[in-house]
């Protein structure tokens, strides 16, 4: 992946977090002490956290820092160790793939019957579009890190 594009996710990122903050304060001091809290703001903040988390997963791909558990590592040779490594990121980029395809049909069920969130309308299809690009690039980022371990 080009620098510029992650870079650009790192600023999405950040915009989101900003926005996820913004919409939680606004919320909190609408609620306890004007008494009005912001209308929609429990979706909103559901939205605004998948999306920020779509936005993220291909820099976690990217930088390779998806959780893992070595517990073995101690104990194999270098070369087991990056067979083990490149053995995680097919597995990875099989289940990112994996996830796209589902999110896509998921997508295009909502597309199909135009589902929209409960409280501020918004199209559902666009939110889960948003997950499938991210899979997909994530899983394309994780097969590149296969060949490079």
């Amino acid at each position: 992946m080009t620098r510029a594009f992650l870079s650009a996710l790192r600023g999405l990122s950040a915009l989101l977090l900003a926005a996820l903050i913004l919409v939680t304060v606004t919320d909190v001091v609408g609620r306890y002490i004007l008494n009005a809290p912001l209308p929609g703001a429990f979706e909103l903040t559901q939205i605004l956290l998948a999306l920020l988390v779509f936005a993220a997963l291909p820099l976690t791909t990217a930088r390779r820092e998806h959780v893992e558990v070595d517990l073995m590592a101690h104990v194999l040779t270098p070369r087991l160790i990056r067979a083990f490594g490149i053995f995680a990121a097919l597995v990875t980029a099989a289940a990112l793939a994996f996830f796209a395809v589902r999110l896509g049909i998921v997508a295009g069920d909502q597309a199909a019957t135009g589902a929209r969130s409960a409280a501020l309308g918004l199209p559902m299809a666009a939110i889960a579009g948003v997950g499938v690009a991210s899979c997909a690039v994530s899983a394309a980022i994780a097969l590149a890190g296969a060949r490079n371990p």
